[in-house]
């Protein structure tokens, strides 16, 4: 995606004052954050509640940003925590189910509809498959997937060791396997 080096610089100049840095960040970022929210939650509302509340977050923080991790980490531990914040709040684990024609397929605009139909029904069957794991497996998948973090930094990220993130990432890939087969 962009380099370690390149999202620190961005965020040190949005501290000191340059809003095109924040927008470059904003852009580079919105994508996968709003999917992984949107998959964790599984309900576009809170989503979009939940991605406007990670960018507000950011925006406070800029002044007290120390570069100790890369960027996205530290911008997934914020969504991390929103999102259990959240649940704390709610009590319950939302239930919902994504539009699965809400999903940006990047490609080919030139694909036809038979490969798009094939696409959405791939989605749904992921989206599917990603709803029956538990939640520390499906953050797991989604953080390595969505955010491209590394074992350490997914753990960093949630508050687990290493190891356990690994344990956590293998056994979704398992069951995902498995349900996918299934479906």
């Amino acid at each position: 995606m962009t380099s370690e080096t390149d999202d620190t610089e961005l965020m040190l100049r949005y501290q000191s004052g340059e809003a095109g840095a924040f927008e470059a960040l904003y852009g580079r970022y919105k994508g996968s954050l709003y999917r992984y929210l949107l998959r964790q939650c599984r309900n576009a509302e809170t989503a979009a509640d939940l991605f406007q509340e990670v960018w507000s977050r950011v925006i406070k923080a800029r002044a007290g940003y120390r570069p100790t991790a890369r960027f996205n980490t530290y911008l997934f531990r914020i969504a991390h925590n929103c999102y259990v914040d959240h649940y704390r709040r709610e009590q319950h684990r939302p239930i919902g189910t994504v539009d699965v024609d809400s999903i940006d397929f990047a490609g080919d605009p030139a694909v036809g509809p038979e490969a798009r139909a094939q696409d959405l029904q791939r989605a749904g069957r992921l989206l599917a498959a990603l709803d029956k794991l538990p939640a520390e497996q499906r953050e797991a998948f989604l953080l390595r997937e969505e955010a491209g973090l590394s074992l350490e930094e997914i753990g960093e990220a949630t508050g687990v060791g290493r190891e356990t993130a690994k344990s956590r990432l293998r056994y979704a890939v398992q069951r995902l396997r498995k349900t996918l087969a299934e479906i």
